[in-house]
């Protein structure tokens, strides 16, 4: 099998093999021979090293993978160790609560902000109750009602975005799916208060972009962030899901590729092995940048803060010829 084809459980396969029976081992060593300790020791650490390695050299169909993994800190984990206190809201007032956008009010080093975010499930069963983090109309307007109130009582937004699309039922289709997400990002980009998005995982199509118009973009180092998925995209172009790997390249779904465009504003550096190694120490991360960006944004005016939201955007995407 061609190495960029291989999954990455296939790729860390023999280095989780091989660190289990390391720790086997300091169990079976432990408190009898310092010697043998600490060859255990010297040979966890290049497991290690190999380890991070690997992940550094993952290509775009490989980070995506990564993501997706159930062990990846979602929203709420973000939001439980980030704020110093929150509250969850639900309901769009208009008959639905979607369980896969979720958002609320909280206090970031006692600064009061609205939060937004799409969230997975953590099983099989949280994910069927969670839609696998894709939004329905009802999620959407949800998200549009906590942002209006932000803007009324003039309360940054922090937005989450990790979802692999918006949801492409038939019922979401008859009750406005389109609609939520243009109405999203037509009100988005009027608001007056400070908006900050982080992709933290997969940020994939229109699902993404119905939280993503901010005025800070913000991308974890091994999130991804496309307007298809790579497997969508092979469908489409070849009719052959194999080109996966081929569509991913051209795509350009990195945070390093996106940053080089001019995408997405900075990259959040995550722990040794990505943020499922560490949560906690993933979101002490990304709470230094939202407080940093928090204070540059926040001496802002109003007519700054629109107008530099509509010049970010309008230039992206523009070409220059040599």
């Amino acid at each position: 099998m061609d190495e960029k084809q291989l999954t990455l459980s296939e790729l860390l396969k023999p280095v989780t093999r091989l660190n289990s029976e390391v720790e086997q081992l300091f169990s079976l060593a432990k408190n009898k021979n310092n010697l043998i300790l600490d060859e255990l020791t010297t040979i966890k650490a290049k497991l290690y090293k190999i380890r991070q390695d690997i992940l550094l050299g993952l290509n775009p169909l490989q980070r995506i993978h990564l993501v997706r993994q159930a062990q990846r800190p979602t929203t709420l984990d973000y939001i439980q160790f980030i704020m110093d206190e929150w509250i969850e809201i639900h309901g769009d007032r208009v008959g639905a609560d979607d369980p896969a956008l979720v958002g609320g009010i909280a206090r970031l080093n006692q600064k009061p902000l609205v939060f937004i975010g799409h969230q997975r499930g953590k099983n099989t069963k949280d994910n069927v109750v969670r839609n696998f983090g894709m939004p329905s109309p009802g999620g959407y307007r949800k998200a549009l009602r906590l942002m209006q109130h932000a803007n009324r009582f003039n309360l940054p937004i922090i937005t989450f975005i990790d979802t692999p699309g918006a949801w492409a039922g038939i019922e979401a289709e008859q009750f406005g799916q389109g609609e939520a997400i243009a109405v999203n990002l037509r009100e988005m980009f009027g608001f007056k208060v400070p908006i900050i998005c982080t992709i933290i995982g997969e940020g994939g199509s229109g699902g993404a972009l119905g939280i993503g118009i901010g005025d800070v973009v913000l991308m974890l180092e091994y999130a991804v962030y496309t307007v298809a998925t790579p497997e969508a995209c092979a469908a489409i172009l070849w009719k052959d899901s194999k080109q996966s790997p081929k569509a991913a390249e051209a795509l350009k779904i990195t945070s390093q590729d996106l940053y080089a465009l001019g995408v997405i504003d900075q990259i959040i550096p995550e722990p040794p092995g990505g943020s499922q190694n560490n949560p906690s120490k993933a979101a002490e991360i990304l709470k230094t940048y939202l407080y940093q960006v928090l204070n540059n944004l926040e001496f802002l005016s109003d007519y700054d803060i629109e107008e530099n939201r509509y010049t970010k955007f309008r230039n992206l995407g523009d070409c220059y010829e040599d």
